[in-house]
């Protein structure tokens, strides 16, 4: 049995152990809510965007002049994944979700026989991945949302996708990253890029999907033809969506590590209570062990 001395410098450690963790819940939950109101404002902006590309490209898909990033290379040879993680943990599941999500992709396209290149977006994805996949991984990008989301960090990234595509480095990309929906739930998400896949209608709170519009379209007339007009959307769209999915993981972090540390903080609160118990019975056991000996030399005199 620990001696009182123990139980007390344990009891200390986990009490400050506790003040930290509640300090990084609080903190976790002021920023929060700034990123979700972020990636909830730009949620419609992405789709609507989405939903533009998809209604240019439908009159020009098939055609010989559609763009490389709409119609693809014509293989599916070499896929490039953007996995979007943490700088830091102690968020839980946050970084693992994605992780297993990667991992599983990247095995399946390798037991088909295609060739993976990952991109890692925070130095945890990189952490969890580099036993696995260490070859695979062509860079490592730090620092995203380190004082909030900022378009043009995604820029930035949608650039190197781009010019990786330019120089053949791959025929698909993929983007993973977690779908926030709430502090306790965070959905690991795949969302192709490139060539470009208009992703499904979200479903309605009832979990029934919404509906399409339905009726008379109208007729556009581009001008400039549907070709440039796509050159110069596809490189934007592809700008907005990592944007959107930085946002979407940047809530979700925050979220995550919040309900991690509160989970913490009453964990910590539990130890307390136990170890305290405990130090009062070794402290009552003791005095009473030195009763019974001084009456017992009482006696013997």
């Amino acid at each position: 049995m620990a001696n009182l001395k123990d139980l007390k410098v344990r009891i200390n450690s986990v009490k400050s152990t506790q003040k930290i963790t509640s300090a990084m819940k609080m903190v976790a939950a002021a920023k929060l809510r700034r990123a979700q109101d972020g990636a909830e404002a730009a949620r419609p902006f992405a789709q609507r965007m989405e939903r533009m590309v998809a209604s240019v490209g439908e009159s020009v898909a098939g055609t010989e002049g559609a763009p490389a990033m709409l119609a693809g290379t014509g293989e599916d040879k070499t896929h490039l994944i953007v996995a979007c993680t943490a700088d830091r943990g102690l968020c839980g599941g946050f970084n693992g979700s994605v992780i297993r999500e990667v991992r599983t992709l990247a095995l399946a396209l390798k037991r088909d026989g295609k060739t993976v290149k990952i991109l890692c977006v925070g130095r945890k994805g990189r952490d969890g991945l580099k036993r696995d996949f260490a070859n695979d991984i062509i860079e490592t990008i730090e620092g995203i949302g380190r004082r909030g989301v900022e378009y043009g960090e995604s820029v930035e990234i949608a650039e190197k996708i781009s010019t990786m595509f330019d120089d053949d480095g791959f025929d698909v990309c993929s983007i993973v990253f977690n779908h926030f929906q709430s502090a306790m739930t965070q959905i690991p998400t795949t969302q192709q890029l490139i060539p470009f896949a208009a992703t499904e209608p979200e479903n309605g709170e009832d979990g029934e999907q919404k509906p399409i519009e339905t009726g008379p379209q109208p007729i556009f007339i581009f001008e400039p033809d549907e070709q440039d007009i796509l050159a110069e959307l596809l490189p934007r769209n592809i700008g907005i969506q990592v944007f959107q999915a930085l946002l979407e993981s940047a809530a979700s972090e925050h979220g995550a590590r919040m309900t991690s540390m509160e989970n913490a903080t009453r964990n910590a609160g539990e130890m307390i209570d136990k170890l305290t118990l405990t130090y009062n019975r070794t402290r009552q056991a003791a005095i009473t062990t030195e009763l019974v000996e001084i009456v017992s030399g009482a006696e013997a005199l």
